[in-house]
């Protein structure tokens, strides 16, 4: 069980951070322009520096190991929110929504994201602080979530059919609007249709992504600040990686394995300590190799 001492200042200085990133990132993003690939870039670097400034707050705040756990924590993260891009580039091409208007519906997501983990983040640290064997459970969890993984794109096709037969929807898009009024009742727009696929994709995310950070930290405090600083960067990211995502072929399988690594390192914690650093190194090695075997393929594809 967490043995971290995190006082309210520290809470206090991770919600004025967060404020305040999102304010900037609003106010540079405001009207309808569209980030160039370039600019994505520069925004996805300036979200992994202050993701790593924060670690590093962390690791002066309260040691090293809880600075090794943020960094675990935050890679683990950021590469299992990689996974919720397929969504997007799924939903977003089904719903036909125009790259000017994906912006829009990507930052109320990501403010919900936020919402929702702090809350499953809540329960769980509470459910492990009562039932430590609990933690049994949750690595079951990731890895029958690492074997779902691999056919994640065709659920999220049955979620966005299911949710159009029970949403009043119009396919006709009405501006910035996520809400239209026809004939004396409120539709939903694409772009609400697009956003309740999204949040409701996303908690089933954070069933499988939550449990995983817990395998590297059981403080509340390293596990919320991690995933915040994963989630938001995730805008940017979507934009660097849209053209690239359908090629990285093996990427499902490496982050599948990443899933698969969290739950069997949860289930053997009472008999085998795998540190906050090895963990990192597994998860990089992991995704680095998914990501090359993709490239790798794709250029003997082309050769042929």
């Amino acid at each position: 069980m967490s043995s971290l001492v995190v006082p309210a200042g520290a809470w206090a200085l991770l919600a004025v951070v967060v404020v305040v990133a999102i304010a900037i990132d609003l106010f540079a993003h405001r009207g309808d322009h569209v980030d160039s690939r370039r600019r994505a870039i520069a925004w996805s670097l300036g979200w992994i520096a202050a993701g790593l400034g924060f670690a590093g707050y962390v690791w002066w705040q309260f040691g090293a190991d809880a600075g090794e756990q943020f960094i675990a924590a935050y890679l683990l993260e950021k590469s299992l929110s990689v996974d919720n891009l397929f969504l997007f580039v799924a939903v977003f091409g089904a719903l036909a929504i125009p790259t000017s208007e994906q912006r829009r519906v990507l930052t109320w997501g990501i403010v919900g994201a936020l919402v929702f983990r702090a809350i499953f983040i809540g329960v769980g640290a509470a459910v492990l602080e009562r039932w430590h064997a609990v933690t049994f459970v949750f690595g079951a969890l990731l890895i029958v979530g690492a074997i779902n993984m691999l056919r994640a794109q065709k659920q999220d096709g049955r979620l966005l059919a299911w949710l159009e037969r029970r949403l009043p929807w119009t396919r006709e898009r009405a501006g910035h609007k996520f809400l239209v009024k026809k004939d004396g009742r409120w539709l939903a727009t694409p772009l609400l249709v697009a956003l309740v696929v999204i949040e409701l994709a996303d908690v089933a995310f954070a069933v499988d992504s939550i449990p995983a950070a817990f395998s590297v930290s059981e403080e509340p405090f390293i596990v919320y600040s991690s995933n915040v600083f994963a989630v938001l960067g995730l805008r940017a990211l979507y934009i660097v990686l849209v053209d690239a995502i359908r090629k990285l072929r093996y990427l499902k399988l490496g982050l599948s394995g990443v899933l698969a690594f969290a739950g069997a390192k949860l289930i053997a914690a009472p008999w085998l300590h795998i540190s906050a650093l090895l963990s990192i190194l597994v998860i990089a090695t992991i995704i680095g190799a998914a990501v090359i075997a993709s490239v790798l393929a794709n250029r003997r594809e082309a050769r042929t």
